[in-house]
């Protein structure tokens, strides 16, 4: 398969993507080591990802805020935490 058909196929498997905050296991594909959420142009970079428009983003991060917001999702990774205890 040529690299021009494979990124044709990708953006159709792409084009309805739903991003549910329930769906915990999905959206942490966007989140990177420290918990944010990873930027557009990111997510081309990893082949598990797929290219996300301006809209699919925005749902993107609605989604994430509302899964933090309802405890399904941290608001931090288990790594960012801080080094200093009292």
């Amino acid at each position: 398969m040529s690299f021009i058909q494979k990124t044709k196929s990708q953006k159709k498997a792409h084009k309805h993507l739903y991003f549910d905050h329930k769906d915990v296991e999905l959206l942490n594909l966007f989140i990177n080591q420290f918990g944010q959420i990873e930027t557009r142009g990111r997510s081309v970079v990893n082949s598990r990802k797929p290219v996300l428009r301006e809209y699919q983003q925005k749902r993107l991060s609605k989604a994430v805020k509302r899964a933090r917001y309802l405890a399904l999702m941290p608001y931090t990774k288990d790594g960012a935490e801080s080094d200093t205890q009292v």
